[in-house]
């Protein structure tokens, strides 16, 4: 083979373009996929098919690469992260789909400043592109109303802001999930409400907005900062002291978050797989939440000071810490079909399997 000389940012670069790829342009990029072994695992890729993938895949980068450039993205890589993670990633939940005679419901589990959100999106773009209607939902849309919530602050103190398990509509998001399997169903025809969160209400509480109307999906992606999470075995709380679970009332409030991840337990079984967004270390969150503030506030807009930062990303910590139940996680292959690392400038890391 005759390799280009060109590295990948600029021959994507030329496809942005609309132009077509030479011979050995097209090889430097079969090359690229065949040289890591993880990748070649995680999406089928071998010496026969690395060429037919790469010519796809090229087409389909033309294909959205006008919608792609309209996302806000933070990423300086971000061609790079479409081409080696989205676009394939939307092709493998594509080939997915074709096994299931109902809707495929995929969850996608991050912490804050991963980019859950955005990968949704963007698999929105790529998976209605490759002809299979898509619609993301997140945990958010499930939250129990403004007016439970302040109900349910009464009953307990600690649930100062939205998000902890218990914080949910469990039954409503089994409902929503249920009925979009059973719209496939050929003498289906009426629409589905899917519900709706507004962040900004009510000082930033935020409440249910109106809901969007759909009729028959294809593939479902639910993504949350604990989609999929399992609760842990109680007597880890008693040996465990990871800031910010150190008084006895945090590990009380842990216990009680862990044992309310009980009730998700039956929205967790109506998932058909889980990727998992990694960081190579939680604590990145704190330090992606403050730079978005930052940025908000720089801008113009209101934003958290690094001080209320600190409070508010602890506060989820406590309830969930990310090294008791996203950890052990990652390496259950029966839970988890892919793992996608995010190092501290939010370029990818490893793209892989969950090891056992």
């Amino acid at each position: 083979m005759e390799f280009s000389n060109l590295p990948i940012g600029q021959i994507l670069q030329i496809l942005r373009e609309g132009k077509s790829l030479g011979k050995k342009e097209l090889e430097t990029l079969a090359n690229q996929e065949l040289m890591d072994p993880k990748r070649t695992n995680v999406f089928n890729i071998t010496w026969a098919n690395a060429g037919e993938i790469i010519m796809e895949r090229s087409l389909l980068f033309q294909s959205i690469i006008t919608e792609y450039d309209r996302f806000p993205l933070r990423d300086n890589h971000s061609l790079e992260t479409l081409w080696k993670l989205w676009l394939p990633l939307g092709i493998k939940l594509a080939n997915k789909c074709q096994d299931f005679s109902v809707p495929l419901v995929q969850g996608i589990l991050g912490g804050q400043g991963t980019g859950k959100t955005t990968l949704a999106k963007i698999l929105v773009l790529i998976l209605d592109k490759l002809g299979y209607k898509t619609i993301s939902i997140s945990i958010d849309d499930i939250y129990k109303t403004y007016a439970e919530r302040q109900l349910l602050q009464k009953q307990d103190y600690r649930l100062i802001w939205r998000g902890p398990p218990g914080t949910h509509d469990v039954s409503l998001g089994m409902e929503i999930l249920d009925r979009l399997r059973q719209s496939e169903n050929q003498n289906y025809d009426g629409l589905i409400a899917i519900p709706r969160f507004n962040k900004s209400l009510f000082n930033g509480a935020g409440d249910r907005v109106e809901p969007e109307m759909v009729s028959k999906v294809d593939i479902v992606l639910f993504e949350g900062w604990f989609v999929g999470v399992r609760p842990v075995e109680d007597k880890i709380f008693d040996v465990a002291r990871l800031p910010p679970i150190i008084t006895e009332a945090d590990q009380k409030f842990a216990r009680d978050m862990n044992n309310n991840l009980m009730e998700y337990l039956p929205l967790w079984e109506r998932l058909d797989g889980l990727i998992v967004l990694y960081p190579t270390d939680y604590r990145f969150s704190k330090q992606w939440r403050k730079q978005a503030e930052q940025q908000m506030i720089a801008s113009g807009k209101s934003g958290m000071t690094d001080d209320e930062v600190e409070r508010f990303v602890d506060y989820f910590w406590l309830a969930l810490h990310p090294e008791l139940f996203i950890k052990p996680l990652i390496q259950n292959q029966e839970l988890v079909d892919l793992v996608i690392e995010i190092n501290s400038d939010h370029s990818l890391g490893n793209i892989d399997l969950p090891k056992s």
